[in-house]
C-alpha cells in the first residue's frame, strides 16, 4: 500500500494506529502515524519526527504506536569523586532536565565534595519485590500457607523461578495478612537487570505452584499493591526497594565557606528546620531537599522507568557539624529501582549516557555495574543536596533562578 493511502486510512479510522505495522516496516508506519496525526490535528510535528534512533529495535520493546521522540536537553555534572564499594573514581554524571540551574547546582556541589576528598557511598540492600494477593478462605488458612511458603523458598526457586529466569534468584518472602486476605511480598536478586519484568514473570509461575499445593486458595492479583511499585509509600521507606545506598561526606569549613559561601552551622540548622521538620510536617517520605531533581534527570537520562522517580525521592538527608567544625553531610536513599540492562537502557542514547559513567551493560561478575550505577546516583544526589542547602543557607536560591532558570 503507498504511504499516502495509509495515511488516509489512519485518518478515517479505517487502520488503526496501532495496526498500521501490518501494512508497512516499522520506521515506515512510525511516518505514517505521525503524518496522519497532522493533517487530522492541522498540527506540524517537524520536531518529534528527528531522531537517529531506530523504530524497528524500539517498537514492540520499548514504545507502542510510535510518532517520534521527545528530545529532552542533557547537561553534565562532575567531575565526582566516589570512593565508594563499586564505584571508584571520578565520574561525569548525565543529567537529562529543562530545569536551568540543575545542572550548575549539581556541579557545583561535585566541585566541592571532589575537593573535600570525594563521596563515600555504601550499598545496604539490594533487591527487586513484587507482592501477589492470594485470597484465603480465613486468615489461619492464611497464616498455614505463608509459613509454606516461607518454609520452601529453594523449592519454589527450582519449581517456578528457574523455568522462567536465568538473572532472577528468589532470596526471601515477607507475608502480610489482612483478614483472609495474604499478600507474599517476594524478594529477589536481579543481577544488573533492574528487574521488574523479571520477578513479576517469576512471581506468577510461583502463584501457579501455590495454587497447585493449596486448591482452596484462590491467586487474586500479580500485585496487592505491597510491592510497592510507582507510588509513595511508607513500605519501600522502611524496608526498602531496590538498591539501599547511603553517600556521606565530610567537607572541611574552608571550603563550605570559599566554595559554598556559607558555614556549617547554617547548613546544618537549614537541614533541620527544613528537611526534617518541615518534612514531618507535611507528612512528606521525602525528607530532602530535592533528591527528585536529580534522580528525574538521571532516569530520563539513562533509561530508567520514569514512574520509578516516585520512589527514588523518598529518603533522608543529614547535616551536622562535625567536632572539629567540619560539614557532615549524608544521603540515605532506601528505594532506588535502577538497572543497567533491559527496558529504556537499550535505546541507543540513554546508553551512551550509561556509557559516560561506564556502567552500559552488564558487569562482570553480574550485578556489580548496577551497584556502581546506584553508587554514583547517591553521590550525585548528595552534590544536588548540598549545593541546594548551601544555597538556600546563604539565600543565593532567588538569585540563582533568576540568573539561569528564567
Amino acid at each position: 500500500m503507498e504511504f499516502e493511502e495509509l495515511v488516509e486510512k489512519v485518518v478515517k479510522g479505517e487502520i488503526k494506529l496501532h495496526q498500521v505495522e501490518k501494512y508497512t516496516d516499522k520506521r515506515r508506519a512510525t511516518e505514517v502515524r505521525r503524518k496522519a496525526l497532522e493533517k487530522k490535528l492541522g498540527v506540524k510535528l517537524e520536531h518529534i519526527g528527528h531522531y537517529s534512533i531506530d523504530p524497528e529495535q524500539l517498537i514492540g520493546r520499548n514504545i507502542e504506536n510510535m510518532i517520534g521522540v521527545v528530545q529532552i536537553p542533557m547537561g553534565v555534572a562532575g567531575p565526582l569523586k566516589i570512593n565508594g564499594e563499586y564505584a571508584k573514581g571520578e565520574f561525569y554524571i548525565p543529567l537529562a532536565t529543562t530545569e536551568g540551574a540543575l545542572v550548575a547546582s549539581v556541579n557545583r556541589g561535585c566541585s566541592a565534595l571532589t575537593e573535600a576528598g570525594g563521596v563515600k557511598t555504601t550499598l545496604i540492600d539490594d533487591k527487586m519485590t513484587r507482592a501477589p494477593l492470594l485470597k484465603c478462605p480465613d486468615a489461619r488458612r492464611a497464616r498455614e500457607v505463608a509459613e509454606w511458603v516461607k518454609a520452601n523458598i529453594d523449592y519454589l526457586q527450582e519449581k517456578a523461578v528457574s523455568k522462567v529466569t536465568r538473572h532472577g534468584k528468589l532470596r526471601d518472602v515477607k507475608p502480610y495478612i489482612v483478614g483472609n486476605n495474604l499478600y507474599l511480598r517476594f524478594e529477589f536478586e536481579t543481577g544488573d537487570a533492574m528487574g521488574m519484568n523479571m520477578v513479576t514473570i517469576s512471581s506468577e509461575e510461583i502463584m501457579k505452584v501455590i495454587e497447585e499445593e493449596f486448591p482452596d486458595v484462590r491467586y487474586l492479583a500479580l500485585s496487592g499493591n505491597l510491592c510497592v511499585d510507582k507510588k509513595p509509600n511508607a513500605m519501600n521507606f522502611i524496608n526498602g526497594r531496590g538498591k539501599t545506598v547511603i553517600a556521606e561526606a565530610i567537607v572541611p569549613r574552608e571550603i563550605v565557606e570559599k566554595k559554598l559561601k556559607t558555614t556549617p552551622e547554617l547548613i546544618a540548622e537549614v537541614n533541620y528546620r527544613k528537611n526534617l521538620v518541615g518534612s514531618a510536617q507535611a507528612g512528606s517520605y521525602g525528607f530532602n531537599a530535592h533528591f527528585g531533581n536529580i534522580v528525574g534527570a538521571i532516569f530520563l537520562a539513562t533509561g530508567q522507568d520514569e514512574a520509578q522517580i516516585t520512589e527514588g525521592s523518598h529518603g533522608i538527608t543529614l547535616a551536622e557539624v562535625t567536632p572539629e567544625g567540619d560539614l557532615y553531610i549524608s544521603v540515605t536513599m532506601p528505594s532506588l529501582e535502577i538497572g543497567t540492562v533491559g527496558g529504556g537502557t537499550r535505546v541507543p542514547t540513554q546508553r551512551e549516557a550509561l556509557s559516560i559513567m561506564g556502567v552500559a551493560g552488564g558487569g562482570d561478575p553480574p550485578g556489580t555495574n548496577a551497584k556502581k550505577f546506584a553508587e554514583i546516583v547517591a553521590g550525585a544526589v548528595l552534590a544536588g543536596e548540598l549545593s541546594l542547602l548551601a544555597a538556600i543557607a546563604a539565600k543565593h536560591l532567588a538569585k540563582a533562578h533568576k540568573e539561569l532558570g528564567r
